[in-house]
């Protein structure tokens, strides 16, 4: 029992941390994020087997952690509302060439990373040219360029 414990804990406790992170920290990893990810992963399986590392504890971990995978995916779709405090929703931040420089800082994007999802999706050069500039629940940003 103490293993389903742990197993739900480690679930919501990362949940909870990628989630205060925001959407930005996964959509594009740098090298620096992919060896905090695998520090993370070394420490999570510590914290989830304990010392028992018998592929029998591992197999049970993972059904574990794969139901409550499954759990939050039928709560999200039947309440939207979880699903917003999980997930979030689209962002703007860029209204009409003008930077949400609040938004922005509160997501942790930049003018360079915008700027560089207008050129490499539309060949756009300058801010004024973006009508609208969304962060997708995902981390990737979408450029509507004026048309």
């Amino acid at each position: 029992m103490d293993l389903i414990f742990r197993g739900v804990a480690i679930y919501l406790f990362l949940l909870v941390l990628f989630r205060i992170l925001g959407k930005r920290s996964l959509a594009e990893t740098t090298t620096f994020d992919f060896v905090l990810l695998l520090i993370i992963g070394e420490a999570t399986q510590q914290a989830l087997l304990g010392n028992d590392f018998s592929v029998t504890n591992a197999l049970v971990l993972i059904i574990i952690l794969m139901g409550v995978a499954m759990l939050f995916a039928k709560l999200k779709s039947k309440y939207k509302k979880l699903d917003r405090l999980l997930e979030g929703t689209p962002l703007i931040l860029v209204d009409h060439g003008k930077p949400l420089k609040k938004r922005m800082t509160q997501s942790h994007v930049d003018e360079d990373d915008i700027m560089e999802a207008a050129r490499i999706h539309h060949g756009l050069e300058q801010l004024k040219q973006i009508k609208f500039a969304v962060l997708e629940r995902d981390g990737t940003i979408s450029i509507i360029p004026f048309a």
